[in-house]
């Protein structure tokens, strides 16, 4: 379902976004490995990226289309350790 939402081709609405943000919130708390293996300075990017998501969520109405790649951009970011197909890429790591 993850690399589904995250399809450059998939449309992503508010349910989806909240869908990945409790997904993420669930690999948390029940230490999934593939996070546990990841190194702290990419666990702590991880949760800047999950926290730039919930802040727009909260702070701006999300508009469908105008920010697609960027939100689709921060969950992959966020997601980074737990996706099986190809794994963000960013100049911080």
């Amino acid at each position: 379902m993850l690399n589904k939402l995250l399809n450059p081709s998939h449309t992503l609405c508010k349910n989806d976004i909240l869908w990945v943000l409790d997904y993420m919130k669930q690999k948390v708390a029940e230490e999934d490995p593939a996070l546990l293996s990841l190194p702290q300075p990419r666990l702590l990017l991880n949760f800047h990226y999950f926290a730039e998501v919930a802040m727009i969520m909260i702070h701006k109405r999300y508009q469908l289309g105008s920010e697609q790649d960027q939100i689709k951009s921060l969950l992959r970011e966020a997601c980074y350790g737990l996706l099986t197909i190809e794994e963000p890429t960013s100049s911080s790591t």
